[in-house]
């Protein structure tokens, strides 16, 4: 009894001196890696809550009308757009992991393997389409009008040596259609539905530079919060790089 005691004590004076924080987040990778940091912030006197949100409005939402403290889903460019349009001041206070987008061929092992006049098929949306064409210039396939611009498009290519040529189709469709062109830019959350490993099948796949690495965001008069900064602190140890190296396979990059 007098054990049980103790550790009643024990526990109602860290829920006494606990600093809560709750963030909103997607249900993978995102809370699971929330869920994995959960030991070591409590360590730390921070309680964390997640709460898990399937759409990609409500937790800057949240986060903005001070309902929530913080979210983790996005990435930096959707970020931008979002502030844009709602006129809100959500910040970055931290970069986590990229969920890569990757250059895949059934036909070839290498990119300097394909032909003059080969068919290379890119998402359709503009973020995606972007992407794709930002890293094929990364590995010098084409050049761009700006090779810093997230939204390039196929008439902003100013280089084709190889003459490629690019169609524009809906993300998901594009590892249906794999056996069929010379290459697909693919999102990894399809190449994982299609059974592709993008660390070993990918010819190339975005590096941590890319500017979709998905971030730990908050208001603007709370990312200098203890809590929140210990939380980022967290998010940034080795064992969290080890959990997502080893969890995920390759499919999602640690971006610190």
């Amino acid at each position: 009894m007098k054990k049980l005691l103790v550790a009643f004590a024990a526990v109602a004076a860290f829920s006494a001196h606990a600093e809560t924080i709750t963030v909103a987040a997607s249900p993978v990778p995102h809370a699971e890696i929330l869920e994995f940091v959960k030991p070591a912030l409590a360590k730390e006197g921070v309680d964390l809550q997640v709460k898990v949100f399937t759409d990609y409005v409500q937790p800057n939402v949240q986060v903005a009308e001070k309902r929530l403290d913080a979210n983790f889903f996005q990435h930096q460019p959707y970020l931008d757009e979002f502030n844009k349009a709602k006129g809100t001041h959500l910040v970055s206070v931290g970069a986590v992991h990229l969920e890569p987008l990757g250059a895949y061929s059934s036909k070839y092992k290498k990119l300097d393997e394909l032909p003059s006049g080969a068919n290379v098929v890119i998402p359709n949306d503009a973020t995606n389409g972007g992407r794709a064409l930002l890293l094929l210039a990364k590995n010098g396939l084409i050049t761009l009008k700006d090779p810093t611009n997230i939204l390039s498009t196929i008439k902003d290519i100013t280089q084709n040596e190889k003459n490629l040529k690019f169609r524009e189709l809906e993300a998901a469709t594009l590892p249906r259609v794999l056996t069929q062109v010379d290459l697909a830019l693919i999102n990894t959350n399809y190449a994982l539905e299609a059974k592709l490993d993008p660390s070993k099948d990918a010819l190339v796949i975005e590096g941590s530079d890319s500017p979709y690495v998905n971030i730990l965001v908050t208001r603007e008069d709370n990312k200098d919060s203890d809590a929140v900064k210990k939380l980022v602190a967290a998010l940034h140890t080795p064992e969290v790089k080890k959990f997502i190296e080893e969890k995920y396979k390759g499919a999602i990059k640690p971006a610190f």
